[in-house]
């Protein structure tokens, strides 16, 4: 017995051993068989990160994994990612690894985990997914260019998603959150193979959104003709959202087309089947909605699909004399009835139309309905519709479980008709649009959280004639603006049925308008999913807390406004008009004039909220503004010319500028770039209003900055990166030259110097006669200058009065003028102004011929010694108002 037992705990650990061991003994003869099958089967560049073989993983299967899998196309879609997964699993019989490398090796089983299938064919018809390698030399019986074989008896796709885009078709689909497995016999001529698939689908078509995220399930089990290619629908049911649907006939795939063959339709002829179409966030739960009536989609798909032909089809929707009514609504809708047929009946895809025979359906006492044709739905689109009825906005959320965020009301009457074709409106020939009849809306009221105010529009009434819609007449209300607008719009059908924009042109006319009730607050989008990704409920959209003005980007608009009176931020304007042009996110002003701070500004340029920072460009005109109060309102005008706060009277200026702006539509001053001509027609000065003002008072005692003249001076400002350059300037105060020139930031740091040019005649008769006796020159013709650094803030300046130099430059003057004097007299006159000596005394010189000091020499070293400590004396004195007596005896 005890024998026994060791045979099976030895065969046991052989088993064991060998289940270890294998995977290593045929992992490496296994990785080169797929990088050899991906290089004489694929045309793209396809790498994996690992792969393992196992023998545990599904026991007594060896399950071979790659990890990590990609597949990048090669040209003509060159870097386009074709796929990309988790993991690959390819399950075989462990008896398929003992096989020789002449055998290929058959896999059972195949799954596919997390991954990524993006297919592509572009506007030639290329495709991304063509990438096998023909080898028209292998044969039938050539098993040795396929290593492995797929005779499958399970596949699965779990948690991945496929794209599908067709730009020649202009058609994208997308399965997201796709979980698909099948079961069946892919080894035998004919099996059935059972499906279940389970995914959210999206459609876009010629730039239409069908399906968004739709919830679609599949249970089929298909009939497979491999060696015909043909597979048959035996038993099926589907549902897209809530709407159930059985469908039954083939798919065969022949060696030049496609062929198809389906018939479906619904199993119930209930109208629920219609709530069903919607997504359960927007229909809620219709389980208990009375419903009457009845709601049928039935057709047939029958062709062949080629580069030519699509199949034809026959599809209809149609409902009469329905109605619901949600239990917790105070409303129904009733009298629904719906006749609508897609057909071909020639497999031309140009062939196809739609025919809307019937749509009407009333709430309450409003009945509104509409019908209409579509021919030639993928190529030059003909459109022919009308419409005609009356909608009272507030009743639509008492009769449907709407849950809007914005709160409407109104009354929408319309009767109209439009035929046209899309050619016509891509390419704006409006001549070939036939529309007519009216339209109007009144009492309408909008709220959103988006905008501050309630938006009302008491009336607007509207004309359709071809291509072009009259606005006979709208008058809106937000807040404090009131408008009254009238004009037209070109091309509203480009609008709704292309990505045009809306042009248009209007005259605007407004008692007040103000900016502020048109600032937008930032939103963003929140939606809410199950685990699956299914949206559990409708998006909403709430806002960031910052607000902003947005130019809408839809807008190609035209508008020639008048404004009685314009509230922009802290500003009132008055009498604004001109043109503003809208296009492109930028609005640009033409000609735009207004009345404010008692004068007149001119405006031209453009404002732009393209980008995420909205920026400027603008040619202003001022014309005799009140400086006070143009100081106490433009932040601008505190950055550019801070001393403007002590000043008032009037000013005129032209100023060139751009930058970026604020979200409220005011400019960054560091962003600032431009230059300024400016003016002051009348001023006077307040120096108690500005620190800077009231230090240079106290420090330049001799000096009264009341009495400033700046009456028609002109100056000229250079501002960029925050920095104001003022070119030189001068003024005059009681006599007293004074050039001003430097820089200052818009934070109100300031470098800048000051140069007083004061009379000798204002030192007094005392200290003048000095200076005109030792200069020798005319009182009156004679100037100090004194210059004055200017450092720091406007509210807290660093005052610089350079003594040093101002003594060195009055020293000059007079040496100058002494040499100048002295250059027919002779050296020594000056000497016998100063010593009262005739005496020449002639130059010696030294052993070695130096020049010795004689005792002219030393006076004219002491003369200018005496003139540096005059002037030193003089300036101290008269600086500080207190001139220090000169004793002239020394100088006599």
């Amino acid at each position: 017995m005890k024998k026994v037992f060791k045979i099976i705990g030895f065969t046991l650990l052989v088993i064991i051993v060998l289940l270890i061991t294998a995977p290593f003994i045929f992992e490496a003869r296994l990785k080169d068989m797929v990088k050899k099958t991906i290089n004489k089967n694929v045309n793209a560049t396809v790498e994996f990160s690992d792969l393992d073989l196992t023998l545990f993983r599904s026991f007594p299967q060896a399950t071979l994994v790659l990890k990590d899998l990609s597949i990048i196309n090669n040209a003509p879609f060159a870097g386009d990612t074709l796929a990309v997964s988790e993991e690959l699993l390819l399950e075989m019989s462990i008896k398929e690894l003992f096989k020789g490398s002449d055998q290929p090796k058959k896999i059972d089983e195949l799954i596919l985990n997390k991954a990524y299938i993006n297919i592509k064919v572009d506007s030639l018809g290329n495709n991304n997914y063509d990438i096998a390698i023909l080898d028209s030399t292998s044969t039938d019986q050539d098993t040795t260019s396929n290593p492995f074989k797929l005779d499958l008896k399970h596949y699965e796709i779990n948690n991945s998603r496929l794209k599908y885009v067709d730009e020649g078709n202009k058609m994208a689909l997308s399965l997201e959150n796709l979980n698909h497995q099948g079961t069946g016999d892919f080894s035998l001529a004919q099996s059935e193979l059972d499906t279940e698939t389970n995914s959210l689908v999206s459609l876009d078509y010629d730039g239409t959104n069908y399906l968004n995220k739709n919830k679609l399930s599949l249970d089929a089990v298909i009939q497979m003709d491999l060696d015909n290619m043909k597979y048959t629908f035996l038993e099926n049911k589907a549902t897209l959202n809530q709407l159930p649907l059985t469908f039954d006939g083939f798919v065969k795939v022949n060696d030049n087309n496609n062929e198809i063959d389906l018939a479906f339709k619904t199993p119930s002829s209930s109208f629920k089947n219609f709530l069903a179409v919607i997504p359960a966030i927007y229909a809620k739960n219709i389980e208990n909605v009375d419903t009457k009536g009845d709601f049928v989609v039935s057709g047939v798909i029958k062709g062949i699909i080629d580069d030519t032909y699509i199949p034809k089809m026959d599809i209809k929707i149609s409902s009469n004399n329905a109605s619901f009514k949600y239990p917790d609504l105070p409303k129904g809708v009733d009298n629904i009835n719906i006749d609508v047929v897609i057909i071909n009946e020639t497999g031309l895809v140009d062939d196809t139309f739609l025919d809307i025979n019937k749509m009407s359906f009333r709430i309450d006492q409003d009945n509104f309905s509409g019908n209409g044709k579509i021919k030639n739905l993928t190529g030059n689109m003909l459109v022919d519709l009308a419409l005609k009825g009356t909608i009272d906005l507030a009743n639509l959320e008492k009769a449907y479980p709407l849950e809007m965020q914005q709160d409407l009301n109104g009354i929408l009457t319309a009767d109209l008709k439009t035929s046209f074709d899309m050619n016509s409106i891509e390419k704006e020939q409006f001549q070939n649009v036939n529309s007519s009849g009216v339209a109007s809306i009144k009492n309408f009221s909008y709220k959103t959280p988006e905008i501050p105010n309630e938006v009302k529009i008491a009336s607007a009434n509207f004309k359709f004639n071809q291509g072009n819609v009259q606005v006979l007449e709208m008058m809106l209300t937000s807040g404090k603006t009131d408008i009254n607008a009238t004009g037209s719009i070109q091309n509203l059908m480009g609008y709704l049925f292309t990505d045009q924009q809306l042009k248009g042109k209007f005259q605007v006319k407004s008692n007040t308008f103000s900016v502020n009730d048109f600032m937008v607050a930032e939103t963003k989008t929140v939606e809410k999913t199950d685990k699956e990704g299914v949206p559990t409920e409708k998006p909403k959209t709430v806002t960031t807390g910052k607000e902003a003005i947005k130019i809408p980007s839809f807008l190609d608009a035209t508008l020639v406004f008048n404004a009685n009176t314009v509230l922009y931020d802290n500003l009132e304007l008055k009498n604004v008009v001109g043109t503003m042009i809208i296009k492109d996110e930028t609005a640009t002003l033409q000609n735009v004039t207004s009345n404010i701070f008692d004068g007149s500004i001119a405006l031209s340029g453009n404002v732009s909220t393209k980008t995420a920072i909205p920026t400027f460009s603008m040619d202003m005109g001022l014309n005799a503004l009140d400086i006070s109060k143009s100081f106490n309102s433009l932040e601008l005008l505190q950055g550019l010319a801070p001393i403007a706060k002590a000043l008032s009277g009037k000013l005129q200026t032209q100023i060139n500028l751009s930058g970026n702006l604020n979200e409220d539509f005011t400019p960054q001053l560091s962003s600032l770039a431009g230059q300024a001509l400016a003016q002051i027609l009348t001023a006077e000065v307040n120096p108690e209003k500005m620190a800077l003002l009231t230090t240079l008072d106290e420090k330049l005692k001799f000096i009264n900055f009341k009495d400033i003249n700046l009456d028609n001076l002109k100056g000229k400002l250079t501002f960029n990166n925050g920095n104001v350059a003022v070119a030189p300037f001068d003024f005059n105060v009681k006599g007293i030259k004074v050039t001003v020139a430097g820089n200052h930031s818009f934070d109100n740091i300031m470098d800048y110097n000051l140069t007083l040019d004061v009379p000798a005649k204002m030192l007094g008769s005392e200290i003048g006669n000095t200076l005109s006796k030792l200069s020798a020159q005319d009182l009156q013709n004679m100037t100090v200058a004194v210059p004055i650094g200017l450092k720091g803030s406007f509210q807290s300046p660093q005052i610089n009065l350079n003594m040093q130099q101002a003594v060195s430059g009055l020293t000059q003057q007079i040496i100058a003028q002494q040499k100048k004097e002295l250059t027919n007299k002779g050296i020594d006159a000056l000497g016998n102004i100063l010593t009262g000596q005739n005496k020449q005394t002639p130059k010696t010189v030294d052993s070695t011929g130096t020049p010795v000091l004689t005792p002219k020499d030393t006076v004219r070293n002491q003369q200018q010694q005496q003139v540096k400590d005059v002037a030193k004396d003089i300036l101290g004195g008269f600086l500080n108002k207190k001139p220090k007596k000169v004793d002239t005896t020394k100088v006599n």
